[in-house]
Parts: structure tokens; C-alpha cells; sequence
């Protein structure tokens, strides 16, 4: 697994650096080189691939959609959407439904295979593939996933714990927001928590079990408890996902809690990057994943094993999302300086003019 460069790069590009270092500091990391695979199987034509969201609310797996559908449409791939809103009684009928209308393979979108527990062998049978995105608590290989597409959880769990911790100019209270059914949240909150833990100026106030999906109406009546509960010495909040920010300005305003500062440990939706970039909100960071990048990358998996090819073993980096690295970028987008696109045309042999 390879350690992210942007990742290094990340504590030292903090909200108390001079405006102008920051800047400076933030061009470096956008700028670095392609990490990613150079080498692998040639186009893999004529492809039918199934995307199985867990839920398009998540601003991570909408964006990971989007990138395989562009990667898809250069290999002249067949792809399909599926938004499981949540119901793993609608998603396990759409993995079927995909199973037997034998599709190449399945986009294991934001959830664990064990809600699938019952049709994976009927997958295996028909010899579906199967690659995740978030899908596992860990990136690479994951039986049965062929290989599970993410950022190393740690890694972004460490960056979004020692930026608030440098960044803090006193005391630092911090309650970390959850969503324990999914093993890549566990990996991230617990390993926040270890950082705040040992960290000696800091103290972990609470860690909040909240679904990603009731987010925005769950939001608001903790924040008024753990207000209630913990007063001043509540400075800041970790997430595991910036969901749980889209409704928390206006919570703490409504408690008159305007202090309190917001870093996320993933995924860096629209949403939350156009906040940050604002100025005006109380999220501070978020520390995103380069969804679109592993679009391509998921693209790239499934060639692989259409190709009897083993996985990439490739560990995509994250990008810590500031107002200073936005201004850093003057309005690209935060993947724009990756050449992911250029490197994965090289790998399957197509020209710019056979894209479609």
C-alpha cells in the first residue's frame, strides 16, 4: 500500500498557515505525479456492468458513478444504475435481478457484501465480478469482491484527526459522528478516536451513532444534547461522512454555538466542498476522496479480471479539502490536476479520438 504524498503534505497545510504558504503548499501537493498503475490489459469490449448504490444521497458514491460512466463509455461498456435508497431488501433484489440477466459485472456501492449474503452464490455460479467501492473496511482484495476501490480509512482518519489538533488554539473537546453498520466508518471513527485519545491538550467527548441517511433530521436534537451535556468544552466535531454537516451550521447557530468547528474524514461531497470554499460555514476540511479518479479505477478493476488479469493493487490518495486548497485550485475541480484519465487511456490502448 502506498503512503499518500497529498496526505503527508496535509498537516503541514493548515487554517493557521500565513495565506500565502498555504497556497504554496497546497499548489505542491495538487501538482504531484500519477502514483497510479501504469501497465495492464488492453481494452476488455462489449461489457455489461451493473452500479448497485447503497444510497445516491452519499455524495461519494454519486461521484463514483459518474466517473465509471465516463470510463465506461470509452471502453464501450453497457452501464446501468441502481439506487437502493437504503433498502437492503430492494438492493438484494436488484443484485439478482442483474445476476440473472448475466451481467459482467457489479458495483458493490457503499455497503457491505453481507447484505447480499444469500445470492453471492448464485454471483459465483454465473461468474459475475464483483468489485466495491467503500464495500470493505480496507482497500484491495476482499472475498468476494474481486477488489474494493477506497482510500486507506486510517489514513484519511489520521489526516482529518491531526488537522483539527494542530489547527486548535486551546483545549480541544471533540465528538466524533458515526455510522457503525458500515466497517469503513468503524475503521475511520476508531481510529480518530486513538489520535484524540492520546492527544494531551484534547479530550473525546462522545462518539454519535447516527445512519448517514437521517443525518439531516437526526442532527439537530444531538446537537442541542450535546450541548446540554458538554457546554464550552465542545470545540469541534469529526464525521466519518460530510453528511452529517449539511444540517450542523444551523444547529449550533441555533444554540448559539458558532464557535464549534466542523473536519470530516470523508467524503468531500459538492456540498461540503462548496461550503468550505464559502468561507461562511463552520466546516473547516474535509478530507475527500478522489471519487471520480476511482470511477476510472473500478473501470480499470473490472478490465483487469474480464482479462484474467489479478487487481490493480493500486491505493488512490486523499485530497484534504481547505478554503485556502480551493483557492489554491481558482475554481478547478479538486481532481483536475491528477492525470488519472491520460493514464488509464495509455493502459487500455485508446486514443483520444476512438473515446467515446
Amino acid at each position: 500500500m502506498k503512503v499518500s504524498h497529498i496526505g503527508k503534505l496535509a498537516t503541514r497545510c493548515l487554517a493557521g498557515v500565513a495565506l500565502l504558504s498555504a497556497l504554496a503548499c497546497w499548489q505542491a501537493a495538487v501538482a504531484a505525479p500519477w502514483t497510479g498503475p501504469v501497465a495492464g490489459p488492453a481494452a476488455q469490449r462489449d461489457k455489461r456492468i451493473t452500479f448497485i448504490s447503497y444510497d445516491l444521497r452519499n455524495g461519494g458514491i454519486t461521484a463514483a458513478y459518474r466517473g465509471l460512466f465516463t470510463a465506461a463509455k470509452e471502453l464501450g461498456w453497457q452501464l446501468e444504475l441502481v439506487d437502493g435508497h437504503g433498502d437492503h431488501n430492494l438492493i438484494r433484489a436488484a443484485f439478482r435481478g442483474a445476476v440473472a440477466q448475466r451481467i459482467d459485472g457489479i458495483v458493490i456501492g457503499g455497503f457491505d457484501t453481507d447484505i447480499l449474503a444469500p445470492e453471492l452464490p448464485q454471483a459465483r455460479q454465473a461468474g459475475v465480478v464483483l468489485v466495491g467501492w467503500h464495500a470493505a473496511a480496507l482497500p484491495g482484495p476482499a472475498r468476494p469482491l474481486f477488489t474494493n476501490v477506497s482510500t486507506a480509512p486510517e489514513e484519511v482518519a489520521r489526516i482529518a484527526a491531526e488537522f483539527v489538533i494542530n489547527s486548535a488554539t486551546g483545549p480541544v473537546g471533540v465528538v466524533i459522528f458515526n455510522d457503525d453498520r458500515f466497517p469503513i466508518a468503524n475503521v475511520k471513527s476508531g481510529r480518530m478516536a486513538q489520535i484524540i485519545a492520546r492527544c494531551a491538550h484534547c479530550k473525546l467527548l462522545a462518539i454519535e451513532n447516527i445512519r448517514i441517511e437521517q443525518a439531516r433530521a437526526s442532527v439537530p436534537d444531538a446537537v442541542a444534547r450535546l450541548n446540554r451535556q458538554h457546554g464550552r468544552a465542545w470545540t469541534h466535531n469529526l464525521a466519518i461522512n460530510d453528511a452529517y454537516f449539511d444540517a450542523m451550521n444551523v444547529a449550533l447557530v441555533s444554540q448559539r454555538r458558532a464557535d464549534i468547528r466542523n473536519v470530516a474524514a470523508g467524503d468531500g461531497s459538492a456540498v461540503a466542498i462548496s461550503r468550505i470554499g464559502s468561507g461562511m460555514s463552520q466546516q473547516m476540511a474535509t478530507v475527500a476522496e478522489p471519487a471520480s479518479q476511482q470511477g476510472w479505477q473500478i473501470a480499470d478493476e473490472f478490465n483487469r479480471a474480464f482479462a484474467g488479469h489479478p487487481p490493480s493493487g493500486y491505493v488512490s490518495e486523499p485530497i484534504m479539502v481547505t478554503q485556502a486548497f480551493l483557492a489554491a485550485l481558482r475554481g478547478a475541480d479538486i481532481e483536475a490536476d491528477i492525470p488519472y484519465r491520460q493514464a488509464y487511456r495509455r493502459i487500455w490502448q485508446i486514443r483520444g479520438d476512438q473515446a467515446k
